[in-house]
């Protein structure tokens, strides 16, 4: 079950384009697929994977998250695992 909602989303201007359950862009885990911080799906999908790889127990660190992708990713970060590698580097800054 998922910690983070799309009701619990602190931004409310996502887009929300849904993929095929056999899309090849869902894999089940971050990988090299490119990344869209404007597409809700994409967001949710990463901060709950994420969420659960790192045990996070409260909404609030999904929120965290949520705040850097959104305000402080570099546009030039684009793949899923690029990401990861950036929140990791940048979370206690």
């Amino acid at each position: 079950m998922a910690l983070f909602n799309k009701s619990d989303m602190q931004y409310d201007d996502y887009q929300w384009t849904a993929y095929p359950n056999d899309n090849p862009r869902v894999t089940g885990k971050p990988d090299s697929t490119r990344f869209n911080r404007h597409e809700g799906y994409e967001v949710l999908y990463l901060i709950n994977a994420l969420a659960e790889e790192w045990e996070f127990k409260n909404v609030a660190s999904c929120l965290k998250m949520e705040t850097m992708i959104r305000e402080k990713l570099p546009s030039d970060t684009i793949m899923q695992t690029k990401v990861k590698e950036w929140i990791i580097k940048y979370w206690n800054s």
